[in-house]
């Protein structure tokens, strides 16, 4: 084991938080502080402080495993697992067609590994089946970035604008528990004398850091959003020159928001006319302001229009597109942003290219050396894919996800799993998923391999590796290579990380999230590069000079602002998309009376498969629990701690009560990290965007049960 400190970045969520690494001689790894990195400065919250702990054998998976007639995961040589994986996937292909082949990939997942598996389906399954659980994370705000700027980057600027932003809006997100080390950009907004609004159904640790704290119904922030603007307009806030000479279709938008009068939008939220008229005030009467948006408003079915309606408010105001303001996204996984941008989405390919553009085919394909017609069109979206899973799906590939837990109608996704003729999963545990595999192959984690990430603010980073892996763990880059040699693909699988991005870089040139001026020399000495950074800039003459690794006359500085000049559409505007309130897709009734929410907590990370490994993480959470307000636990005579069971259309959880004035009387949340009888995810509704396939977690219909004990 190496025995230097390696500056690198934590595994978890999208901040990438710079850390260091440091072997020590009992065999363990010492995360410590790493002050140049300027997202955290040197801040950790406990999951990334305990993030080394994972790399225990004890904890991780160490052997390959296989399924034994008995029904039992037994370990098994890598021969003997990579011969089943490539046997069971062409069986199926053989049989059924290529299609009936899925893969499911993971946010997780770094830059090269999510590339190389969108090449793998493509290229060697020929597959069109392939998505990944990032769609449950930001594909609404993407979806409707894309709508109005022509681009979808999170954030279009550097967190270090927060705090110069004369007021946020912070809507559905509770950073000070997803991403802690991200909080001190808001207190220093407040220091500043910024103003911070948090919208959340739930008085959280963030809301309890807001100037002002609105806590609309669940499912009605679309409604919100339009009826702050229509008193932007009402009370002549519109930036008439900026919409003018910067947007396109306001006269539309503008008739849909004045459908939304204040007290017609108070009876849907909930949100007082006072406060909706405060919220315009604190909001336009600085020079500078901005919308951040997190899962809360974009897990619906209606998660795009309802973005949608807050980019119409960045817009109408003129704040997208100057400096300090603007819209932005809070991308949840570690690398739910590059995760997307490079392949492993149902209708990408490499640098954000859409699968069913004819020159975006030959562009990947000439750097594949297929050809275009060869490449599969655009597949299933993510919870689409699963539900097909045992059907018309036959045998599925999965990398660094947990559906069994992550999923909606998650009951009903494990059976699709259960259901399906041939399973290899590749993980650094053994997920709940993973432990219905027929395959299970070990692979490396964060810190012991290279590979780059892309953060939520479309920086670029490098992870570099600090320890050396077991004897007995290979690489995701290792298993794609062998599987696709064993199904008769000899080359293009490189297994080293950098020459994988080397690759990369060409795939994505002249992309929207273009990264051939980006190499892995530039990342290390520049602590990360913000894309799009072509390799190739136009000088003074108005010639191009092409980004060279030991000559760079012209290199691209990477674009850590977006769209100061023009947005990303074809005639550089940004385009106002008219949008109207409507129902979430299943409202509280007689028999289901209660909207249920869902979220995260501070010590668990997502599915848990990993955090609920880490003892102090556990001694924090140690489990689910339903939250609820006082009048609605003396209704069910419940008492704090008492089992309740949550009950939808989809199935039943059970989890202790936490009673709380911290959440609306018409409303309960449960974290969503844990599985069996408290799992939360049997309860939410798969119903989807239109737009974005995004499935509506965040709200569905419900009834409380007491339990005996």
């Amino acid at each position: 084991m190496q025995s230097t400190v390696t500056p690198t970045h934590c595994p978890y969520c999208a901040l990438q938080c710079g850390m260091n690494l440091t072997p020590a001689p009992d065999g363990t790894v010492e995360v410590s502080e790493r002050a140049d990195f300027p997202v955290n400065r040197g801040a950790l919250c406990g999951k990334g402080r305990t993030s080394a702990a994972v790399l225990a054998s004890n904890v991780r998976l160490t052997s390959p495993l296989v399924r034994d007639q008995g029904g039992t995961l037994v370990p098994a040589s890598w021969d003997e697992a990579l011969e089943r994986i490539a046997a069971g996937l062409g069986r199926t292909r053989a049989e059924h067609g290529p299609d009936a082949v899925g893969v499911f990939g993971g946010g997780g997942l770094t830059n090269e590994k999510a590339y190389t598996l969108g090449k793998f389906a493509r290229v060697v399954l020929g597959t069109s089946q392939i998505d990944y659980n990032g769609r449950f994370c930001m594909s609404s705000a993407a979806a409707a970035g894309i709508k109005a700027f022509g681009l979808d980057r999170g954030l279009p600027f550097p967190l270090e604008d927060i705090p110069k932003s004369g007021c946020v809006i912070l809507v559905g997100s509770n950073l000070a528990e997803t991403m802690p080390p991200s909080l001190r950009f808001f207190t220093e907004l407040k220091e500043n004398g910024g103003t911070l609004i948090v919208i959340d159904p739930r008085r959280t640790k963030t809301a309890e850091q807001a100037d002002l704290h609105l806590a609309p119904r669940p499912g009605t922030d679309l409604a919100l959003a339009l009826g702050l603007l229509h008193l932007v307009i009402a009370e002549g806030r519109v930036d008439e020159e900026y919409v003018r000479e910067r947007t396109a279709g306001w006269e539309d938008a503008r008739a849909a928001a004045m459908a939304h009068w204040p007290e017609y939008v108070e009876r849907i939220t909930g949100v007082s006319v006072p406060q909706l008229r405060e919220t315009v005030r604190l909001f336009c009467e600085p020079e500078s302001a901005m919308v951040l948006t997190a899962r809360g408003p974009e897990q619906q079915s209606k998660g795009t229009d309802t973005v949608g309606a807050w980019i119409n408010l960045c817009l109408a105001t003129g704040r997208a597109g100057r400096p300090l303001s603007g819209y932005g996204c809070l991308t949840g996984q570690g690398n739910g942003q590059g995760g997307r941008e490079h392949g492993q989405k149902a209708d990408q390919l490499p640098g954000y290219r859409k699968l069913d553009d004819p020159a975006a085919r030959a562009h990947v394909a000439e750097v594949w050396g297929v050809d275009p017609d060869s490449l599969p069109g655009p597949g299933r979206s993510a919870y689409e894919l699963l539900d097909a899973l045992g059907t018309d799906i036959r045998s599925l590939l999965l990398m660094a996800s947990n559906p069994v837990v992550s999923a909606p109608r998650a009951a009903h996704i494990e059976e699709r799993i259960r259901s399906l003729d041939f399973l290899a999963v590749c993980d650094v545990v053994l997920s709940e998923t993973a432990a219905l595999a027929d395959v299970v192959l070990p692979v490396t984690q964060w810190a012991e391999e290279t590979g780059t990430t892309t953060n939520l603010e479309g920086r670029v980073l490098l992870r570099r590796r600090a320890v050396t892996p077991p004897d007995n763990i290979r690489s995701d880059l290792e298993v794609l290579h062998e599987l696709a040699a064993r199904l008769g693909v000899e080359k293009g699988f490189p297994t080293d990380p950098e020459e994988v991005f080397e690759e990369l870089r060409r795939a994505s040139a002249g992309g929207a999230a273009d990264y051939s001026g980006i190499t892995y020399r530039r990342l290390a000495e520049e602590n990360g590069v913000f894309w799009p950074c072509p390799a190739a800039v136009e000088t003074a003459d108005g010639s191009a000079d092409a980004f060279d690794d030991e000559e760079a006359p012209a290199v691209h500085p990477g674009t850590p602002r977006l769209f100061l000049d023009r947005f990303a559409t074809p005639d550089g505007r940004a385009r106002f998309v008219p949008v109207s309130h409507r129902a979430i897709a299943e409202e509280p009734d007689d028999e289901y009376p209660v909207l249920l929410t869902t979220g995260r907590v501070v010590a668990q990370y997502q599915s848990g498969a990993q955090t609920r490994r880490v003892a102090e993480l556990n001694a924090a959470a140690p489990g689910p629990f339903v939250e609820l307000h006082p009048r609605l636990a003396a209704r069910l005579g419940a008492a704090e701690g008492d089992p309740v069971a949550v009950v939808s259309r989809r199935g039943r959880a059970v989890a202790p009560a936490r009673i709380t004035n911290a959440i609306r009387p018409d409303t309960v949340f449960m974290p969503f990290h844990w599985p069996g009888e408290g799992r939360a995810n049997t309860l939410t509704n798969p119903a989807l965007d239109p737009t974005s396939r995004m499935p509506e977690f965040k709200a569905c219909a419900v009834r409380l049960e007491a339990v005996e004990t």
